[in-house]
């Protein structure tokens, strides 16, 4: 998914997408230890996207926050 798609979620949207890309990166890694992962750059892909998503997700939360630290 493309950070475009990504900024056009909501949060609860940008929420389930990152517990499923944990539980993807897990399971993967899972079978590339038992040697039953084909395409081992798909971790790495998944890792990229997790990243994505949990920059938006910060994002959105210091953009929700006022500005009231910046004077002091």
């Amino acid at each position: 998914m493309k950070t475009k798609e990504l900024r056009e979620c909501n949060d609860e949207r940008l929420e389930e997408l990152e517990k499923t890309l944990r539980r993807q990166i897990f399971e993967a890694r899972i079978k590339n230890f038992t040697n039953q992962l084909d395409d081992t750059a798909s971790i790495a892909r998944a890792r990229r996207e997790l990243a994505r998503v949990k920059t938006l997700r910060t994002e959105r939360v210091l953009a929700a926050v006022p500005a009231e630290s910046e004077g002091a």
